[in-house]
């Protein structure tokens, strides 16, 4: 199996314009120690790039824009701890260089954790607004392609086993927050109530709605394997609710949900709680064009059809910081076949590393 490879970055931000000649001058010899062939390439205006290269296949690039700007990027395929200690000691050599040359007309010095590329784990993983984040996995406990899907479950030292579904991280065994708040954060009463949960194959919900003696819970999830995942690996999150596919108080459907939800809505079954555990809203702000925003309003639409009139429909949103895509969700309410008011609450969400909307949407009352 190859190594991974591992890069490493090192930046500093001059008080001044650089001479960049000087510093690369001044730099040449650390690389060269190394027996690294070097290839210089200058722009008049846009300073140096010099490539240096092991007979490893290790390469090093120092980029010297004139504004003031010098960056380092190393990338070398040893990940043993012998190989990283070279890559620290060759980093403080330019950085102790740097600081002699300069002596303190230094703004900024920026080390960051190495990334390591195309390991067996795969620890980095991107916020939905766009932030890469690098999780403590330590094992891939499953990983498997759905006819639907990719299902990965991760191990996390601090959040436990996270269920990531097609490269989006979905929910973690820390994350009861997040199942408290698309059940309505404890302000319900789901005793003899009659609740459908779309999606949820995580178990999550499920299991915390059964301990609330519902008259009878159903959940439609499209993906077998999700379940089969998760009531093997997710156990803290689903407890034994998924070990049967039906209970004294709850059934599950392995079934698209959109038959499922015409279905009752032409029988005229109603339910006091819709769940929507399917998606979060997209990031594309273009509903005309993106289908997810068509499958979010069809979504909706349905719910509502089967919803009581003074039941309340529970959603996640996405990220707090998504702002023009909330906004365009929250549009979208005003343009179902009813009329309906909404309330929305952020939650921290552990594993998701950033605040969560979740949204309780009801049916507005008419005056009689």
């Amino acid at each position: 199996m190859a190594a991974a490879a591992r890069h490493s970055t090192l930046d500093f931000l001059l008080g001044a314009t650089a001479d960049c000649n000087a510093v690369l001058k001044a730099l040449q010899p650390i690389f060269q120690e190394q027996g690294m062939t070097e290839t210089v390439h200058n722009w008049e205006d846009h300073g140096y790039l010099a490539t240096y290269i092991k007979k490893n296949g290790s390469f090093a690039n120092l980029r010297i824009h004139p504004h003031g700007l010098v960056l380092v990027d190393l990338q070398s395929y040893n990940d043993h701890i012998k190989g990283r200690e070279e890559v620290d000691q060759l980093l403080n050599k330019v950085e102790e260089r740097m600081k002699e040359l300069f002596h303190g007309n230094i703004k900024r010095v920026k080390r960051l954790p190495a990334i390591l590329r195309g390991g067996v784990i795969d620890r980095y993983w991107p916020t939905a607004d766009g932030r890469l984040v690098e999780y403590d996995i330590d094992e891939v406990v499953y990983d498997e392609d759905s006819p639907f899907q990719n299902i990965k479950i991760l191990h996390s030292k601090q959040f436990g086993n996270i269920l990531i579904l097609s490269g989006d991280v979905n929910l973690a065994e820390s994350d009861l927050a997040y199942t408290k708040a698309i059940m309505g954060s404890g302000k319900e009463d789901y005793t003899g109530k009659e609740v459908l949960i779309l999606g949820g194959g995580d178990g999550g919900i499920l299991y915390e709605i059964v301990k609330l003696k519902p008259k009878m819970v159903t959940m439609v999830e499209i993906d077998q394997m999700v379940i089969d995942g998760c009531k093997k690996y997710m156990r803290k999150t689903c407890g034994d609710v998924l070990d049967n596919l039906k209970g004294e108080c709850y059934q599950v459907l392995i079934e698209d949900c959109i038959p499922v939800l015409k279905r009752y809505a032409k029988e005229g079954r109603m339910f006091d709680y819709v769940i929507n555990d399917l998606t979060a809203v997209p990031i594309s702000t273009s509903p005309e064009e993106d289908s997810t925003w068509e499958f979010l309003r069809l979504i909706l639409d349905l719910s509502m059809k089967v919803l009581k009139q003074d039941g309340k429909y529970f959603t996640q949103g996405n990220c707090i910081n998504l702002t023009d895509a909330l906004t365009l969700y929250e549009e979208q309410l005003s343009r179902l076949y009813c009329p309906v008011e909404f309330s929305k609450e952020t939650v921290c969400v552990p594993s998701y590393m950033e605040l969560w909307v979740f949204y309780t949407i009801w049916k507005k009352q008419t005056d009689i």
